[in-house]
């Protein structure tokens, strides 16, 4: 198989052939969840998701679509985007809330068909109890930048 390295957030990932026809937004878009090719989350989320690029490049200019799987008991400190985040709740669990700091007692429970949108440059933090996907897309390029610096993974040992 072969793999077309993209750039995510700063961080080298792999893109199968599957979602490299997706990246031209001028290509029709038909992926069945078994044709989705999942690999490790970039280093600016912490270890253990998954994702998935679905349509266009996150690390570009443009319009793209990622899914994000969340093992259980996953955490995403607060964080921030210079761009427009849109989620949708695929599966699982997913919890939100909003602020500087990570506060269990903030988090919002999203149950799957759940729609969010987090404005440029607003503080939130997320959970997920259980096995989590979601769907996220925006325009590019994506990024995520942590309110507390001592939160960012990527400030940590190296994958």
């Amino acid at each position: 198989m072969k793999l077309t390295i993209l750039l995510l957030a700063g961080t080298l990932i792999c893109s199968s052939p599957a979602a490299q026809a997706q990246h031209n937004h001028h290509n029709h878009v038909m992926l069945s969840p078994g044709k989705m090719q999942w690999m490790d989350a970039p280093a600016g989320l912490p270890r253990g998701a998954k994702v998935a690029v679905l349509s266009g490049n996150p690390a570009a200019k443009g319009m793209f679509t990622i899914r994000i799987k969340f093992p259980a008991g996953y955490i995403v400190p607060a964080h921030w985007h210079p761009t427009d985040e849109h989620i949708t709740v695929i599966s699982g669990n997913f919890k939100m809330g909003m602020g500087d700091k990570f506060e269990k007692t903030g988090l919002i429970p999203q149950s799957p068909g759940s729609f969010l949108v987090m404005p440029a440059r607003t503080n939130h933090f997320a959970a997920a109890d259980a096995e989590t996907i979601v769907q996220l897309h925006g325009m590019g390029p994506f990024e995520i930048n942590y309110v507390d610096p001592n939160d960012d993974p990527r400030k940590r040992v190296q994958r």
